[in-house]
């Protein structure tokens, strides 16, 4: 089992955090419009998996914020903003915020994903929730970086994701 912090508490994350060079592990979320997706849905685009705990947090809200703007830059990228949040409230909050070029998806029907990619809470007041973290793979569904933030409140290292897609353009 790893370990992020909270406020400098330690809280337990269960299951298996994906490594640079592993393809994605393969997922079904929900989407805005109530839709379970696949990771097929996505086929053939570079992916940014920004996962968060939830949008109405002050730093997942500005990590959605920072990578609405890095995504309308990026060629054949798809930003997915990963949460449990209802899908209510994560399309609530891009509206409000007038963010439309991240993707919202949420594991409230498929807590299996927290598992898969390594990043359930499992202890303290967020258990439940997704750890902070952020996954780029390429075109083919490598992973050109991984980052399990190692302080929830911390913001993920943005500068070393858009990085990685650019050392694997288109």
């Amino acid at each position: 089992m790893q370990t992020v912090t909270r406020g400098g508490v330690t809280v337990e994350v269960s299951g298996r955090f994906p490594e640079e060079g592993e393809s994605l592990p393969s997922f079904t979320l929900t989407d805005s419009q109530m839709n379970d997706v696949s990771l097929d849905t996505y086929a053939g685009k570079r992916k940014v998996l920004n996962i968060i705990p939830s949008v109405d947090t002050p730093t997942c809200a500005l990590s959605t914020r920072k990578f609405n703007a890095y995504a309308s830059e990026l060629e054949n990228t798809v930003v997915l903003v990963i949460s449990a949040d209802l899908p209510f409230a994560q399309t609530r909050f891009c509206g409000a915020e007038g963010l439309d070029s991240v993707t919202t998806l949420s594991c409230f029907r498929h807590p299996e994903f927290r598992e898969r990619y390594g990043v359930a809470l499992d202890s303290g007041s967020m258990a439940g929730l997704c750890a902070r973290a952020v996954i780029v793979a390429d075109a083919n569904d490598e992973i050109v970086h991984a980052e399990l933030v190692s302080e929830i409140k911390n913001e993920p290292d943005y500068d070393a994701a858009t990085a990685a897609l650019n050392r694997r353009a288109g």
